[in-house]
């Protein structure tokens, strides 16, 4: 592959300075270092476009859309040139040009295209479909400035702008001509014709949605499927000119901020009505647009005579409930655009459509009132509810229960559109996304749907992306791997087993530790440029990195800390193996709990780390912004994974993965993907704590838990911890901590910290005890690698489309 980009190193030597010539009219000598940059990126992405245009027409082969409102991509440069295998003759060409390929990489910026674990299983998934060979088509949305760069003020997250297009995105192709229209709002208007009738919606807001394509290159070069991104713009410009004569500039141009307000920022604070109609706009749009594009592409293949014939050549995959509206919008477009009968529509699109759920609990299921719903999308809307009469008009009444399971599934109740019932109804196949969350969702979550139609359900484990979180994430190990046993794993992960053999051989194992110590190097740099906290790279990195979310319990961790803090005061002698905490997330905008559990950890941070009778054993460190280039450099340093979340609350995790292949020890609940892994590394590569799934269920049963019941049993211990939360101990940076008190304890700690707290401390301190048998630690460290293939996102699409996609 690397022939048919660059002959050697001096033809891509000539290329670069011809792109730089001709994109930026400069000579590469007199380029700054982000320009040079922008230009060997745009040329790869040029050239990924070009592998893409001269593929073989692929009309007959059937097409997978996967629907997600994040594609989570990170920093692409890196990831391509490994793919495409030209990462050497690109390194030698941009050091003998004077400036090393890793300066240039440091200039790309995060896509602000997600948030957290659901858009980075979807970038990963977009690469495993490339990388095996599926026709797989991304869709989703391009936000303007993304979900907000996080900032820490005092302790306190603080949301800043991230303009992540100011610089251009090399990587993206806007394609105008391929946009289509979205309707809002309006009026539907029946019509009738010699016993026919069919309905048009007039009037509204119009809006366009405009395409920027992505390339997704596969490893190897052979595939380079398609991201395709929307922007929302004026159909046509509603420009007030009276308003702009009389100054008032804004007025002048709110029917083009109004539309560009769409596409402007990953979820809009939804705390009140405008950021949820904003929300529910957004999720429309995207799908809207998509299938449009899907229609049309069908039709330029197949013509439009057989719409039966839709479900063999086109899969569409809808990741979580964001993307619901994906089977009543096919229907709108069948029925009322190209004729079709209202049953056969419905037909065709289940027939088209899977589902996958990320969500256990009940409660956090996506729900819209019917009222905002209907206003906005009323053609829409009348679909639906006549979905829902004929579901419950059908409804089988010979179960002594019927009644309940109506109530469960029916995609209309209680003045709301459900829309994982919405989900459920219009797909063909339903999964889970870890063997233990698809459990639960068969018994709990979506138990009424799983009972009328079991044969619908399905679990597909995640899976990440092998060759970034360990090919780019972590250049010396995975070096040393290729050197180990070739570089097979990189197509293969299954091939990374092969390293079993290895992990008593003393020469890897020093190796390995070298590799380590590189990487923690590495991130210690990072932190003290980012955070200010110097972290000493002699201790164990315990590290927990994610969305900040009450159930991922980054509270519990923290009041760890607070323990060993307060034990190490009372007995300066209490052994206690040096540790450096570390905690990366974001909490989203509207979560007062979380940000508030933010600034505790970073409360406790400076009060720990500027205390010299404990920073010598205890260190903690708040990394701002986390972000997948981020992630990359913490995951491959990390010691010790903390997967702590209550058991049955976490649907899969996939920084448990990341870590786990890059050789960290999990220390986590028997929760979500950490049951897949503890069974893969068996009881001596993990440390698994506190109550099961049925213990959980059991305690919350049995109406016996009670918060203050422990409070008072250990107050010299755990009450102690409690207390500190608002007696001023920890208040010096930004305040005292009512809130997280009144949760823990007016609200009989929902959670569960204090239930697994003991629990949890004991097995930490078991597993950093086992951390000074080096060897022993080491062997542990490189069996979770070496377990770690089964967790590759080519094994989990792979299984998507044997069993649901049939691509």
């Amino acid at each position: 592959m690397s022939e048919t980009f660059f002959k050697d190193k001096d033809d891509f030597i000539a290329q670069y300075r011809d792109s730089c010539r001709k994109m930026l009219g400069k000579r590469y000598e007199d380029l700054n270092e982000r320009d040079r940059y922008f230009v060997l990126a745009s040329l790869i992405a040029h050239k990924a476009r070009d592998l893409r245009s001269s593929a073989a027409d692929l009309k007959d082969e059937k097409q997978v859309y996967y629907f997600s409102i994040e594609f989570l991509l990170g920093p692409l440069l890196d990831n391509y040139l490994l793919n495409l295998g030209i990462r050497d003759v690109v390194k030698a060409g941009c050091r003998e040009l004077g400036t090393p390929l890793d300066e240039l990489e440091q200039r790309e910026v995060d896509p602000g295209l997600g948030n957290g674990g659901l858009g980075r299983l979807a970038a990963c998934f977009l690469d495993s479909m490339a990388a095996v060979g599926i026709n797989g088509h991304g869709n989703g949305m391009r936000y303007r400035y993304g979900l907000f760069r996080q900032e820490i003020d005092h302790g306190r997250q603080v949301e800043k702008m991230d303009n992540w297009l100011e610089n251009g995105f090399s990587w993206e192709a806007r394609k105008g001509e391929s946009s289509v229209l979205v309707r809002f709002g309006g009026n539907v208007v029946r019509h009738e014709d010699d016993g026919r009738y069919w309905f048009e919606t007039e009037g509204g807001q119009i809006v366009k949605a405009v395409p920027y394509d992505v390339p997704i290159v596969g490893y190897g070069g052979d595939k380079v499927n398609n991201l395709r991104i929307w922007s929302a713009e004026p159909a046509s410009e509603d420009f007030d000119l009276q308003a702009f004569n009389n100054g008032d500039y804004a007025q002048a141009m709110r029917f083009r901020a109004d539309v560009e307000a769409i596409s402007q920022i990953l979820y809009p604070n939804d705390a009140g009505e405008h950021g949820r109609l904003l929300r529910l706009k957004q999720e429309y749009l995207f799908v809207s647009a998509g299938l449009q594009t899907v229609l049309r592409d069908f039709e330029r293949a197949h013509g439009k005579d057989d719409w039966s014939e839709l479900p063999t050549y086109v899969a569409i995959h809808t990741n979580d409930t964001h993307p619901a509206m994906c089977g009543p919008e096919l229907m709108r477009i069948l029925v009322d655009e190209r004729g079709i009968d209202f049953d056969e529509a419905f037909q065709i699109a289940s027939a088209c459509i899977s589902y996958t759920n990320h969500t256990i609990m009940p409660e956090a299921l996506e729900k819209w009132p019917i009222d905002m719903f209907r206003n906005l999308l009323p053609r829409l809307y009348m679909l639906i509810e006549e979905i829902d009469h004929r579901y419950r008009d059908t409804f089988p009444h010979d179960r002594d229960n019927w009644q309940d399971l109506l109530a469960e599934t029916a995609i209309l109740w209680d003045g709301q559109v459900r829309m994982a019932n919405l989900s459920v109804i219009f797909a063909h196949s339903v999964n889970g996304v870890s063997a233990l969350h698809t459990g639960i969702l068969e018994d709990t979550t979506l138990h009424g749907f799983y009972e009328l139609t079991p044969e619908k359900f399905n679990n597909k484990t995640n899976g990440i992306s092998h060759r970034r979180f360990l090919g780019n994430s972590n250049p010396p190990y995975g070096k040393l791997i290729t050197d180990t046993i070739g570089d097979g794993w990189l197509k293969d992960a299954t091939q990374l087993s092969r390293l079993g053999q290895y992990e008593d051989d003393p020469s890897f194992q020093e190796e390995f530790a070298k590799a380590r110590q590189w990487n923690k190097e590495r991130l210690a740099s990072y932190v003290k440029r980012t955070s200010g906290v110097e972290l000493d790279c002699s201790m164990v990195f315990d590290v927990q990195v994610k969305r900040f979310h009450a159930y991922k319990r980054q509270l519990l961790n923290i009041m760890k800390v607070m323990d060993l803090r307060n034990r190490l005061l009372d007995d300066p002698s209490l052994e206690v193996r040096p540790t450096a905490f570390v905690f990366s997330g974001k909490a989203a905008q509207s979560y007062t709990f979380a940000k508030e559990v933010i600034r505790l950890i970073n409360a406790v941070a400076d009060v720990v780390n500027k205390d010299g009778r404990v920073n010598d054993r205890i260190r903690v460190a708040f990394v701002p912004n986390f972000a997948v280039s981020s992630a990359q450099l913490i995951y491959p340093a990390a010691d010790i994974s903390e997967q702590i979340s209550w058991a049955g609350s976490e649907a899969s995790g996939t920084s448990n993965m990341k870590l786990m292949m890059n050789g960290a020890i999990t220390l986590g609940t028997y929760d979500g993907a950490n049951v897949e892994i503890a069974k893969l590394v068996g009881e001596d590569s993990i440390k698994i704590f506190g109550l099961r799934t049925e213990e959980v269920d059991a305690l919350r049963a049995s109406g016996t838990w009670f918060a203050w019941d422990v409070y008072n049993k250990d107050h010299e211990r755990l009450g102690r911890i409690i207390d500190q939360l608002n007696d001023g101990t920890f208040a010096e940076l930004s305040g005292s901590f009512q809130s997280v008190h009144d949760e823990l304890m007016m609200s009989n700690d929902h959670d569960l910290v204090l239930a697994d707290f003991y629990s949890y401390v004991k097995a930490w301190e078991e597993l950093v005890q086992t951390y000074g048998d080096r060897r022993s630690w080491i062997r542990a460290s490189i069996h979770n690698t070496a377990q770690s293939g089964f967790f590759s996102s080519d094994r989990t699409v792979r299984e998507y489309n044997s069993e649901i996609w049939h691509a």
